[in-house]
């Protein structure tokens, strides 16, 4: 699985000059921060010293230039890097982002002045030019990021934090920006929670695809048992999870449900999807869905249950954040009496990466209904410990927008007995959080990750996007 920390990227980076001061810290300015990128395995688009001045901008015609240069990249950038190593032109950085219409994140960095070179020979003044360059880039309307401090060196450790935090924001970005989702089913009567505007998220420029239940259940009825799809599909569940006592009936129900859906989305270029569950597919078709589901999200193909569209829409934001899988899980329990522990938890099809130790099982609650021999399917385990990234977004049909919360935490390893798949979560001020969600009537689906990337989530989904998402914290 990828890493999201080292996942390579293209960035143009933009450095700034300005004629009143040093030119030789803009020449070897832009040699710095190019040189820390390319060691971070990324790819560079910027001017050249044949190009432009140092291979900066100052005047109209070179930041002209930067722009066109970036224009031609423009299928390929991720994200463009400001980097001031000395006070820059803030009007030319500003009007080559203007030409250039690339509409992906932007970070500045300025460089810090060193207490004994400060005189004319040397002195950057970068902690005042980036105060100019985010105040143009304000009146412009062009959005941008912040590194953590005012200044920073681009070799240093907090560069190389923030470089990566940076990147993990215009991954999110790029990854939600035309978007196309399955919506497999309709939504279950008894789920009203996760009602959701199609208007609203096509304006944001993300589309539904749906599909009827009947045709994929159509689809499956005419697939032989000896179908290579549903025989690789059958392959692919015996080597991801322990099947022991399971029927081989269920089985193939469950390959060839597999098999129809990978087969559809690929046809339609939905990246994700949604799935109908209660209680249709186990009372007409004999199975659970949650091992598909499990198995697509743990390749990096996010599948939530119930036709959560905003679930799993959450869980894309994270997993493009972090290149790790990501889980939709209820807020489902208490744990105790203390106030900042809660149960997670679903029935389950959270992906293997989650787990502790895993096993297909039947669904218990459902089984009471329609019997345990069409429930087969579930992965039974507990959440391993570790850091926790979590995110909700939901669509707002009153007010017209797209509303959201983002925090961080993590999984423990308090014992805990139950079925499905579930976890034992602490979170810092708990309470305040499910006062929040509860006041904002956001649903009871949160969706989470095993990493620390709620930050790179909140700034591309707000800043960027547009919607209106608040950090727990």
């Amino acid at each position: 699985m990828s890493n999201g920390k080292t996942r390579a990227m293209t960035f143009g980076v933009i450095v700034g000059n300005r004629g009143f001061f040093p030119g030789h810290l803009a020449k070897s300015g832009r040699a710095d921060m190019i040189a820390v990128l390319e060691k971070a395995g990324h790819t560079v688009v910027a001017p050249t010293p044949e190009d432009t001045k140092y291979g900066a901008v100052e005047t109209r015609a070179e930041a002209a230039q930067c722009a066109d240069l970036f224009k031609r990249h423009r299928e390929t950038l991720d994200g463009v890097i400001v980097t001031l190593p000395n006070f820059g032109d803030e009007r030319a950085i500003a009007d080559t982002l203007r030409m250039a219409g690339l509409n992906v994140p932007v970070l500045v960095q300025a460089t810090p002045d060193a207490p004994g070179l400060m005189t004319i020979t040397d002195r950057r003044d970068s902690f005042c030019g980036k105060m100019s360059a985010c105040n143009n880039l304000s009146q412009y309307g062009i959005p941008y990021s912040l590194t953590t401090r005012h200044t920073e060196a681009p070799d240093s450790d907090l560069f190389r934090k923030d470089l990566e935090w940076f990147g993990a924001v215009c991954r999110v970005v790029k990854g939600l920006k035309r978007l196309r989702i399955g919506a497999i089913g309709a939504r279950p009567a008894a789920f009203n929670t996760v009602r959701y505007s199609e208007k609203l998220l096509e304006g944001a420029g993300i589309s539904v695809e749906p599909i009827d239940l009947s045709e994929i259940l159509g689809r499956i009825n005419r697939m032989k048992d000896d179908d290579p799809l549903a025989v690789a599909k059958l392959t692919d569940i015996h080597s991801y999870v322990t099947t022991s006592g399971v029927p081989d009936a269920a089985l193939m129900k469950m390959a060839k449900l597999g098999a129809v859906i990978d087969q559809w989305m690929a046809q339609t270029e939905v990246s994700i999807s949604a799935i109908q569950c209660w209680t249709s597919l186990e009372e007409f078709f004999g199975v659970v869905p949650c091992t598909v589901m499990s198995m697509m999200s743990n390749n990096l193909i996010s599948s939530a249950c119930e036709v959560d569209i905003c679930g799993v829409i959450g869980m894309h934001a994270l997993q493009l954040a972090s290149g790790t899988p990501s889980a939709l899980l209820d807020w489902n329990n208490n744990y105790g009496d203390d106030p900042d522990k809660a149960v997670c938890f679903h029935c389950s099809n959270l992906p293997k990466h989650f787990f502790r130790e895993v096993k297909m099982d039947f669904q218990a609650i459902i089984a009471g209904t329609v019997g345990r021999d069409n429930t087969y399917g579930t992965c039974v385990g507990l959440v391993k410990p570790g850091a926790m990234s979590y995110a909700r977004f939901s669509t707002n049909d009153r007010e017209g927008i797209i509303s959201g919360y983002v925090g961080e935490g993590e999984f423990t390893d308090d014992s805990l007995e139950t079925f499905g798949g579930a976890g034992v979560v602490h979170i810092p001020h708990l309470q305040k959080l499910l006062r929040y969600i509860c006041e904002n009537g956001f649903e009871h689906h949160v969706a989470a990750n095993l990493a620390s990337v709620a930050p790179a989530v909140r700034e591309a989904t707000s800043n960027y996007l547009g919607w209106s998402v608040i950090s727990h914290e």
